[in-house]
């Protein structure tokens, strides 16, 4: 994913929040209606997740020290995490009490037109930002279904943008269906039951979101499709007998870390070993791009049963 794709679907999410939210907040005030109540913190909260996206992009560039000698790549991870956490406690559970104290003592709404007008304006402005966040995810998608890409992507802020825009969607529509049997019945019990249907959607959305990011700040290694390149470009030349080992770790959404034991003839001289090593890093580079870390540690392969080395052999051993 490229980092000002990523910016720019944040950045309209930002932008539609903040103004929905205003609305939101206004209609509340003069209808009384929980489920306006509900999306107008649950807009606030988005609004608040957004600027977190952008601040763990901005941090996640600062250059490597002794301190954090792999970089800040995984900042990104870290605030996406805490996105998830503000969207389960301030969004999901603010909606459910509401909805629940709205339960207890329902009453009609008092200008039931504007908080309708309000959602209908709110859905055009969020469609727009999930159309923005879909544009933007479709190069890093690619033929990937979008449940995939969610769950695969290691780059967390088109994910993150995606979900909340779809939690918004699907929170108005419930808000709107709360709202307008209320002005219909002139019972409050739909608005309460819209409130708590928003909670329940945010809180799930909020699980899903921690899980997913919860994987990546643990560390996760690279696709199979990046691992098969891996492996192809190692043993495609001519230094390499076999690979005894390899592990993969993504440093960042755009860092991948590689570290791979590879077998070499055990009459090769040092030199040769030098020069066969930095074409491996070469061949991985060139395959992978984003592989920017790679240890490659030289070896002889000893078969069980065959017979050990030559003791005038250039052999660096280590455990498998």
């Amino acid at each position: 994913m490229s980092t000002s794709g990523g910016n720019k679907a944040i950045i309209a999410a930002l932008g539609a929040n903040l103004g929905i939210a205003v609305t939101k907040f206004i209609a509340w005030a003069f209808s009384g209606s929980s489920s306006m109540l509900a999306e107008g913190v649950h807009s606030l909260a988005d609004s608040g997740n957004q600027l977190l996206l952008l601040l763990g992009g901005r941090k996640a560039k600062k250059a490597a020290d002794a301190e954090h000698p792999f970089g800040y790549g995984r900042e990104r991870y870290v605030y996406a995490f805490v996105v998830s956490i503000i969207l389960f406690s301030v969004g999901g559970v603010f909606s459910l009490y509401e909805g629940v104290e709205k339960l207890r003592e329902p009453h009609p709404l008092e200008v039931p037109w504007l908080p309708v007008l309000v959602l209908a304006i709110s859905l055009a402005l969020e469609g727009f930002s999930l159309r923005t966040a879909i544009r933007e995810s479709r190069p890093s998608k690619g033929n990937q279904s979008w449940p995939s890409f969610v769950r695969r992507a290691k780059a967390p802020e088109l994910p993150v943008v995606l979900l909340e825009d779809t939690a918004a969607l699907l929170g108005l529509s419930f808000a709107m269906i709360g709202v307008v049997l209320t002005w219909i019945t002139g019972d409050g019990v739909f608005d309460a039951i819209g409130t708590l249907a928003i909670g329940l959607l945010l809180v799930a959305v909020a699980v899903i979101l921690g899980i997913e990011t919860k994987s990546l700040l643990v560390g996760e290694g690279a696709s199979a499709d990046d691992v098969a390149k891996i492996r192809s470009a190692i043993t495609s030349g001519p230094e390499v007998e076999t690979i005894i080992h390899m592990k993969t770790l993504y440093l960042g959404p755009d860092e991948l870390m590689v570290g791979v034991k590879i077998a070499m003839p055990g009459r090769t001289v040092l030199s040769d070993v030098a020069s066969a090593i930095n074409a491996v890093e070469g061949r991985i580079r060139a395959a992978v791009p984003i592989a920017r870390v790679i240890y490659v540690e030289p070896d002889v392969w000893v078969r069980p049963g065959a017979v050990e080395p030559p003791t005038d052999a250039i052999v660096i051993r280590a455990a498998d």
